[in-house]
């Protein structure tokens, strides 16, 4: 598995894929799943649900990286491009299919995201 690098006040840190997931929260995420009827598996089920988050805010992030500011933020310089909206996109995964909702910006009909699976089409 690869390193994730996570953002910290005094500097960059980098965690070994294994020890980026907290058991505790994977443990209390799953417990409130049970307690409020929520199934682990299978449509609208925990892993769906957390794809989906997980997707999301992976996508949120390389559209900040890409725009250089997060968002609300001004950019320096002028606002050559800036977030669009989103689209909703459907992405098949081994929990099922996952609607997601795909941050767009002004001047890219589609941003470079690393997650994209085929050429934008022009």
């Amino acid at each position: 598995m690869t390193d994730v690098a996570s953002d910290i006040e005094a500097g960059e840190a980098v965690v070994s894929g294994a020890g980026a997931v907290d058991h505790g929260l994977v443990a209390e995420l799953v417990a409130r799943a049970q307690a409020g009827g929520v199934k682990l598996t299978g449509e609208g089920g925990l892993l769906q649900q957390l794809t989906k988050r997980v997707l999301e805010s992976a996508l949120e992030g390389e559209l900040t990286d890409h725009l250089g500011h997060e968002p609300g933020e001004r950019a320096e310089g002028g606002r050559e491009n800036y977030r669009n909206g989103h689209r909703s996109k459907t992405v098949i995964t081994e929990s099922g299919p996952v609607e997601i909702a795909v941050p767009l910006n002004k001047t890219d009909r589609v941003p470079p995201f690393a997650t994209q699976t085929r050429p934008p089409m022009r």
